[in-house]
């Protein structure tokens, strides 16, 4: 039986995950088979993750990280308002988000047990006053967006921040796609930056790390304490991840790809990438389309429904946003030469 092939990247415009790097795709082939949800017993891929951590401490602006390498960033979400829950003294927990979150916060509330509330953005931005109107003194959770998965956008994180801790509640950052960029810019993001208490960012990502690896931070080993559970029969007595057993090629590959680029090497990523969004953003506001100004390396303009499926039907995997535009995310896989012939087919429909 001949196996399948997988897909390429020769025409993905729109997926959040890219090519791993070569030494992450080395790393993640010598640790397949250890499992860090052992640490006991697999004591290379522990330290390796405590490493992992420690690298996107440094990517976050934390000086003393806590956190694990998850499968994902609904995983890394979904923990994130399970520690938000177990600490907070309410019977009718809430988490207040604004309606870019992504929908793995759906998941969460849904698994959980808890309410979700979402506020209007405004801009494609969390609006603070919005978000305030939702808060209550059952509210356990304020969550912002660093990166928003449709437009790319940054909510105001410092001013998110203050509203969930006058509240009594923690702050969590969604950074999944927008974390190995936005050092490389102006925005005031992490932990660094503000009060934040948990965030998720992945390597797998613009880190360029293999699938699966996710990341949750936290800013102190008490948040993450929330999570625990015993573990009887491991020589580990307690266990904080959301998974019991995970592949550590996730855990090596997520290190491999950090040490490999952190940091000038994404600093090189960032700008051949938003250098890129940038140019197509133009080429097609020059074609009469409405485009989102470009925050971040992703591009959402609005090309019809059927012009869409056109380029869809000439190979292109290109998305909308819940709007209808099309969405293009310029990861590191896009290069010029793909965004001119897709420019090239556009110009031909």
């Amino acid at each position: 039986m001949q196996l399948a092939e997988p897909q390429d990247f020769e025409r993905v415009l729109s997926s959040m995950c890219t090519e791993p790097h070569p030494a992450a795709r080395d790393a993640a082939e010598r640790f397949l088979a250890t499992n860090p949800g052992d640490p006991g017993t697999y004591e290379s891929v522990a330290t390796l993750e405590e490493r992992a951590v420690g690298l996107l401490g440094e990517v976050t602006g934390h000086p003393d990280p806590e956190g694990y390498v998850a499968s994902g960033g609904t995983e890394a979400n979904i923990q994130a308002v399970r520690i938000a829950r177990n600490r907070a003294d309410t019977d009718d927990p809430n988490v207040v988000a604004p309606t870019s979150a992504h929908f793995s916060f759906t998941k969460a509330a849904d698994l959980l047990g808890v309410e979700l509330r979402t506020a209007p953005t405004t801009d494609h931005r969390a609006d603070p006053a919005a978000m305030s109107r939702l808060v209550d003194d059952d509210t356990v959770c304020v969550v912002a967006v660093a990166g928003s998965t449709e437009y790319g956008y940054v909510d105001p994180v410092p001013a998110l921040a203050d509203l969930a801790h006058d509240a009594g509640a923690l702050c969590h950052v969604d950074a999944a796609w927008g974390g190995f960029a936005l050092p490389f810019t102006d925005h005031e993001w992490h932990f660094g930056h503000a009060d934040v208490d948990t965030m998720t960012i992945d390597p797998h990502k613009m880190g360029q790390a293999a699938i699966p690896a996710g990341g949750l931070l936290v800013r102190s080993r008490a948040l993450l304490d929330e999570l625990a559970i015993q573990t009887p029969y491991l020589e580990s007595t307690s266990q904080v991840t959301l998974t019991g057993t995970r592949s550590g090629a996730g855990v090596a590959s997520a290190v491999a790809a950090m040490e490999a680029l952190w940091s000038e090497g994404y600093r090189e990523q960032y700008r051949a990438s938003m250098d890129n969004a940038e140019w197509l953003a133009d080429r097609l506001a020059a074609r009469g389309h409405a485009v989102v100004e470009p925050e971040l390396p992703l591009v959402a303009a609005d090309l019809s429904v059927p012009m869409t499926e056109e380029l869809r039907s000439r190979g292109w995997r290109v998305t909308k946003t819940g709007a209808g535009e099309m969405r293009v995310v310029c990861m590191p896989h896009v290069t010029r030469s793909m965004l001119r012939s897709f420019v090239a087919d556009l110009d031909w429909y």
